[in-house]
């Protein structure tokens, strides 16, 4: 929790600014319709399409919300069934009364998820003539907001408001709901608009980002807090979920409910459309932030058990291993937020995918020695600080690095070798060893009793068996060899040490000890020797004739 001011006011302030990109997203009455869609409402050179920008179920929505934002009320009658309409004795009633509705209670769907075909969604379970773009809430009553395909005369498909939605909207529907702007006493602002939005609305907008980013950041301090000081005594270790993923969690909440907490405060059916796309947008930054922290979280608890455990050859690799993840998390919330925008990012994801087989092929040899290392990793043939054999050369290793490796040699150079050849290697760790193997020779001169000898044979057996340095994995002690100038006997055991520097002091213990027991027997050690015999000129050999040199 320890957090200085400053960073705590640049966190909070990329919060705030991500929850402004949807305010920053609002689109005005000239652009709304453009944005996504390819008409404009009564203005066309195309007697195929539509007039009204009614040509598929996203476009007939957009224009809707447009001409209700314009709050022409003759434009928003082309955009309901025009066969109820004609059997209503005041239309601008029922024009009145879905207004109504659509502000106390209406939940349109996301922009992007409604169908821009002309057919509309045929997979929606639905008539094939049908489209359900939203939902209206209203005296406790939940109605589905349809809209009906229809052609005209001149076979031009379009899309309007179903009667099915407009006749089962409550009668005489009044304004007596508070809208947030009046809660808040904005409402002197009411006449003036920015972006084709009232100023009041967009205030009181903003008001509610603040408060409510506030009140849930709050709530999950406090409820951090608890868990961060019960858990180390609960549990016996730290509490693993750090404080930075409060925040973009605090914005992912918010993003995750703001479009009902608009319904409930009252917003304006127009804004909160408009505003949708933005909370979307910002949602998806949020979380893609969110998971930026927890991948950080993650793979730091990971890299500081590595070096706890003096697994140090780890630590690059998840290093690596973070900031890929990290890169594949940015470029997967690009393309989700850039296709919530509306762009069409099939082209783009073509060209990387072809540029990165292209890239893939030139640096082959880079990748090989990145996946050598992950092998050399994984598999842990090696740790730093093991001494090995690899190829024809030994040496300790000093570095496991993300495309090569380095090993000191026992003349103090150092080797390094790529790990992509490395992890190809037949590799000797002598490190790994869980015992040390004891392998000697006794030469004894020929003169000795043979009895005597297997008396030795016999008690040296029981003394390596029972000596403190060796285990009862194997001993044996044997007549290998009847050589011409010794008897050879052989000893062969295996010793506990902890590495090869105490097995050479523990050997050469056990050496001396070997001696001392032999000592005890009437027997010698035999001597490497050679006999030379001299000749002088009065040694002549009698059989020599009298004149050989």
């Amino acid at each position: 929790m320890n957090l200085s001011y400053v960073d705590w006011l640049r966190r909070w302030a990329l919060a705030a600014l991500l929850m402004l990109v949807a305010l920053c997203c609002l689109p005005n009455n000239a652009s709304a319709v453009s944005a996504l869609t390819k008409t404009d409402p009564k203005v066309t050179a195309d007697s195929s399409v539509d007039s009204y920008g009614r040509d598929s179920p996203r476009s007939t929505m957009q224009n809707f919300v447009k001409a209700l934002s314009d709050k022409d009320m003759a434009l928003v009658e082309k955009y309901l069934d025009e066969d109820f309409l004609k059997k209503q004795k005041d239309p601008e009633i029922i024009i009145n009364n879905l207004t109504i509705a659509l502000d106390k209670g209406g939940r349109l769907q996301p922009v992007l998820s409604i169908s821009d075909k002309s057919e509309g969604d045929l997979a929606d379970k639905l008539p094939s003539d049908l489209e359900k773009v939203g939902t209206i809430e209203i005296n406790i009553e939940k109605i589905d907001l349809l809209l009906i395909r229809k052609t005209d005369a001149n076979g031009v498909v379009y899309w309007q408001i179903s009667k099915d939605t407009l006749d089962k909207l409550p009668t005489n529907l009044k304004e007596n709901r508070t809208t947030l702007a009046e809660e808040l006493g904005l409402d002197f602002w009411a006449d003036k608009q920015i972006m084709g939005h009232e100023i009041s609305d967009l205030i009181s907008l903003v008001i509610l980002i603040a408060v409510g980013l506030s009140v849930i950041w709050v709530v999950l301090w406090i409820v951090w807090g608890v868990f961060a000081f019960l858990y180390p005594k609960i549990r016996g270790k730290a509490f693993a979920i750090p404080s930075k993923a409060l925040l973009p969690l605090s914005v992912v909440i918010l993003a995750s409910i703001f479009s009902e907490m608009m319904v409930q405060m009252g917003v304006p059916v127009t804004l909160r459309t408009a505003v949708t796309r933005g909370v979307e947008v910002v949602a998806w930054l949020a979380t893609a932030w969110l998971v930026l922290r927890v991948i950080d979280a993650v793979f730091v608890r990971a890299e500081n058990n590595s070096r706890k455990h003096k697994r140090l050859e780890q630590v690059s690799i998840l290093n690596l291993f973070r900031k890929v993840a990290k890169a594949l998390m940015v470029i997967v919330a690009v393309i989700i937020i850039f296709g919530n925008l509306g762009f069409d990012l099939t082209t783009g994801i073509a060209a990387l995918g072809v540029g990165g087989l292209a890239l893939a092929f030139g640096a082959q040899k880079t990748i090989e020695n990145l996946i050598g290392s992950v092998v050399v990793v994984a598999d842990r043939p090696i740790r730093v600080g093991d001494y090995c054999r690899f190829g024809t050369m030994e040496g300790t290793v000093i570095d496991i690095g993300i495309r090569s490796s380095r090993i000191r040699t026992l003349n103090r150079t150092v080797v390094t070798v790529p790990n992509g050849e490395f992890s190809a290697m037949q590799i000797e760790n002598y490190d790994a060893r869980d015992m040390f193997y004891f392998y000697h020779h006794l030469y004894l001169k020929r003169s000795a009793n043979p009895d005597e000898i297997g008396r030795l044979i016999n008690d040296l057996q029981l003394f390596l068996e029972n000596h403190v340095y060796t285990n009862d994995e194997w001993t044996l002690v044997r007549l290998s060899e009847l050589r011409q100038d010794a008897f050879v006997i052989e000893m062969r055991c295996y010793l506990h040490a902890a590495d090869v520097t105490a097995f050479w002091k523990k050997q050469s213990e056990l050496l001396v000890d070997v001696l001392n027991e032999v000592a005890q027997y009437d027997v010698e050690h035999a001597l490497p020797s050679q006999e030379i015999s001299l000749k002088s000129d009065h040694d002549k050999d009698p059989t020599m004739p009298e004149n050989a040199v």
